[in-house]
């Protein structure tokens, strides 16, 4: 084990050891600068001596050492190429070292491997001489000794070596540069001119061709000779000759003389003696008031003859008056683009003047001011608004049309048509504008009158429109409340009123109600209930009693059907307004029969007033002879008055029957000689109520020898036969009775269909009262519905209507067609059944 960890770290140190070695190598390449890109340097596998095919599995890259990574390595093929353009320049800007140099790191893995690799970037002429200045100026003053020198800039060039700059050259002909300002008398010297010749044959004087600015002055040197100065004698202004050209001729004192030239070019420096000049004298220009942020409105161009920074214009924006208005535009101030900086508001300011200071960019500045004025145009940017200077929210709903409502003005920002409005509202609506002469404000008046039932809140949409185009408009809601008016009377529910009450109804309970109401509110629409008791007049009503606040009414007693059957009286309703306002309504009282009355046994009856009689008959009688008839009343009507006959205690049930609706008695068969001689018939009298009465009367029939029997009958005879007679005539006298209200009651149902009426209130078509013999009717009307009341005696066929208390008979609609009405009337007093039939109506059986 301590073997072999020696070995691996012996192992470990050859492996450093190696890469060591191995990392110290440097290759080295050299390329020019500005190769394209992907142009390959070299193989750079081949050259470190690697194999190609293992280079993807053994993960080979480049790093670039403290520079960017301008080159790469393609890891299958081993080549170094150019990943990025390389600018030597850029790479090495100092040119303090001639070489340039981009080193790098190539790595490779399993076993890891490092080399150095050196690339030098080489130079190309690829950067042309210039000058950091276009321009020189060269001012020569006149107090500049001769000789001085002056520097110049050098050229820039970023090259190196033989492609950097290597020598400068001089133009043959003579430029001399004098500032315009120069004062009368500058004195500039010019170079001599040179002759190898010495004595008289030398430069023995100067000649300069004649111009209005310069003239030509001479000074001795001695052994320098003769110096040339020229000399200003007026003085000059670049802006109207920035040049001039002049010929000087050096001649010597040979014979014949001889001469040479020389060509000098004067340029005139600038001074900054012009101050700019505006365009125009004023500016003007008109934009809309909705014009966005940087909308371009003009130029201004102020012109200046100098030159360079003196001819140079900046602009600066100066208000008239302080305040925000300059804050409004914009202005460049080298071009003099003057721009719309803010919101314009034509309502706040219509018109903008505006001081433009144009001034150059000499030492000593001089400027002048361009007056510019902007107009504003108004655009339809301001909705109309309308203020409520006056309003009524409540109005009562009798308020006379014309009445104001509300009293309002309408502004608009806007100017022209933009600012004319009008004003509308809905046209459902009962109310109206009223615009003033001036069209500023507007009146809401009422063109109706208002009704508080039908409407009791109106929500007025008031609209204002401007002319404009496109047109703007506003809204506004104005809410009035109609106050109410009593002007509505109290209406009852029905009209008039029908009510049925049964009798023996308990004093002091309420039987019915009625029930108004009010269109309007609050106090106006209080009902309060009342009973007329003087316009009916009848007694009735003393014994009725209202709530005066709900409507029920009480009876304070109790009614009898037998004693009174209908009443009518009037209600009255009033409201609590004022004044106050009432109505009134009819009240129809029917009163329900209820079995209240037991039958009475009219026969037979004793002297001592006790249902009990004798009858006598031959013992001979055949089988069904009449033995006598019980008479019975019931006060009743309906089943409570229809009565009943049964024996409720007989001596021998085989000899007599009884008869059980109309309570006659016959024997059932003939008499034998061992039947007693004297017989007790009991015989019980009931009506047919939900709680029936009854009565019972006796009979005591006597068996007779047939003479006894026909002597008693002569006896009788006389008494019997005025008996009969005063029957029969009550008979005939009732019958002619019931046959005239029969007639009478067809001719007013005839009249009542002919009428045609849509609504019949309850009355009483007729009403006959009989005797406890006959039967009697009562016939009245409901609705569409009729009925009759029949009693005591009612035919055993007759039809009973559920719901009417046991005595109520309903009669078909009499508007209807061939129907029939059959009425039929059984009688006690004799056996007798009529039919009577009509083309209308038929009383169902």
């Amino acid at each position: 084990g301590i073997k072999m960890g020696k070995f691996k770290l012996l192992a470990f140190f050859l492996s450093l050891s190696s890469i060591m070695d191995t990392a110290t190598a440097v290759t080295h390449y050299a390329i020019p600068e500005e190769m394209d890109e992907g142009s390959v340097v070299a193989n750079l596998a081949t050259d470190l001596g690697l194999d190609v095919r293992s280079l993807s599995r053994r993960k080979m890259r480049v790093d670039v050492v403290g520079n960017k990574k301008y080159l790469d390595i393609n890891k299958d093929t081993g080549e170094l190429f150019i990943l990025e353009r390389i600018d030597r320049e850029f790479l090495c800007p100092l040119k303090t070292t001639t070489s340039c140099f981009l080193k790098l790191d190539a790595t490779i893995e399993n076993p890891v491997r490092m080399f150095n690799i050196e690339v030098e970037i080489l130079d190309i002429n690829d950067n042309a001489p210039h000058f950091r200045r276009g321009t020189m100026h060269l001012d020569i003053s006149e107090s500049s000794p001769v000789g001085e020198r002056f520097s110049l800039n050098n050229a820039a060039d970023p090259d190196v070596g033989a492609n950097s700059v290597k020598n400068y050259h001089l133009k043959e002909n003579y430029t001399l540069e004098v500032l315009e300002s120069a004062v009368v008398g500058a004195r500039f010297q010019v170079e001599g001119a040179h002759d190898p010749d010495v004595g008289l044959n030398s430069v023995h004087s100067y000649k300069l061709n004649h111009n209005q600015y310069f003239q030509l002055d001479t000074e001795d040197f001695g052994e320098e000779g003769k110096v040339p100065f020229l000399v200003l004698k007026r003085p000059l202004d670049r802006e109207e000759s920035p040049q001039h050209w002049m010929l000087l001729t050096a001649t010597d004192g040979g014979k014949p003389p001889k001469s040479g030239t020389m060509n000098i070019t004067i340029i005139l420096s600038d001074v900054n003696d012009n101050p700019p000049v505006c365009g125009k004298p004023k500016y003007t220009v008109t934009i809309k008031e909705n014009a966005p942020v940087g909308t371009f409105l003009l130029t201004i161009n102020a012109s200046d003859a100098d030159e360079g920074a003196n001819g140079a214009v900046e602009y600066s924006l100066r208000s008239k008056h302080r305040g925000p208005s300059s804050e409004l535009f914009d202005l460049n101030s080298k071009t003099g683009r003057l721009t719309v900086r803010g919101q314009l508001d034509y309502e706040e300011k219509q018109m903008y003047e505006l001081k433009v200071l144009a001034a150059d960019r000499g030492a000593v500045s001089l400027s002048t001011q361009c007056n510019v004025v902007v107009r504003v145009e108004d655009v339809n940017d301001n909705q109309p608004e309308i203020d409520i200077t006056s309003l009524s929210s409540r109005i009562k709903e009798d308020a006379a049309p014309g009445t104001v409502v509300a009293l309002m003005g309408v502004t608009d920002l806007d100017s022209g048509v933009n600012g004319q409005v009008v004003c509308s509202l809905s046209e459902d609506l009962p109310f109206d504008l009223k615009p003033s002469p001036d069209g500023q404000s507007y009146s809401l008046i009422t063109k109706d009158y208002l009704d508080k039932e039908i409407t009791q809140v109106y929500n007025i949409k008031l609209t204002a429109k401007d002319l404009g185009s496109p047109s703007l408009s506003s809204t506004k809601l104005i809410q009035v409340d109609v106050l109410d008016v009593n002007d509505n009377s109290p209406l009852f529910t029905e009209s008039p009123y029908t009510f049925y009450v049964p009798e023996n109804n308990r004093a002091g309970l309420s039987i019915f109600s009625v029930t108004a109401t009010d269109a309007d509110g609050g106090d106006n629409a209080a009902v309060s209930y009342f009973l007329d008791r003087k316009s009916t007049g009848s007694p009735i009503t003393s014994f009725l009693n209202i709530n005066e606040a709900n409507g029920t009414i009480s009876a304070l007693k109790s009614f009898d059907f037998e004693t009174l059957k209908t009443f009518r009286f009037q209600v009255v309703a009033s409201d609590s307004g004022t004044p106050s306002l009432s109505s009134n309504v009819t009240v129809n009282v029917f009163i329900l029969d209820q079995n209240d009355n037991a039958p009475v046994i009219l026969y037979p009856v004793s002297s001592n007033g006790s249902a009990e009689g004798v009858e006598e008959i031959p013992r001979n009688v055949n089988a069904g002879h009449l033995v006598t008839k019980v008479r019975a009343y019931d006060a009743d009507i309906g089943y409570n008055g229809w009565l009943l006959f049964s024996l409720q205690e007989v001596t021998d049930h085989s000899l007599f029957g009884l008869d059980r609706y109309t309570g006659q008695i016959r024997t059932l068969r003939s008499f034998t000689e061992t039947d007693e001689a004297e017989h007790k018939l009991v015989i019980l009298v009931k009506d047919n109520g939900n709680v029936s009465l009854s009565a019972t009367a006796t009979v005591i029939v006597k068996l007779v020898e047939p003479k006894e029997a026909f002597a008693a009958s002569d006896v009788k005879s006389a008494a019997k036969d005025d008996e009969d007679n005063n029957v029969t005539f009550y008979l005939m006298i009732t019958l002619g009775s019931v046959s005239v209200l029969f007639i009478i009651s067809i001719i007013v149902l005839i009249a009542m269909q002919c009428s045609k009426s849509p609504d019949y209130t309850s009355k009483y078509l007729q009403e006959t009262n009989y005797d406890g013999t006959l039967c009697h009717s009562i016939q009245y009307r409901s609705g569409d519905k009729r009925y009759m009341l029949v009693g005591p005696r009612m035919s055993i066929g007759s039809t009973i209507v559920p719901g009417s208390h046991a005595n109520t008979l309903v009669l078909p609609d009499r508007r209807r067609t061939s129907e029939e009405v059959r009425f039929t009337l059984n009688c006690n007093i004799c056996r007798w059944r009529k039919v009577f039939q009509t083309s209308h109506f038929t009383l169902k059986k």
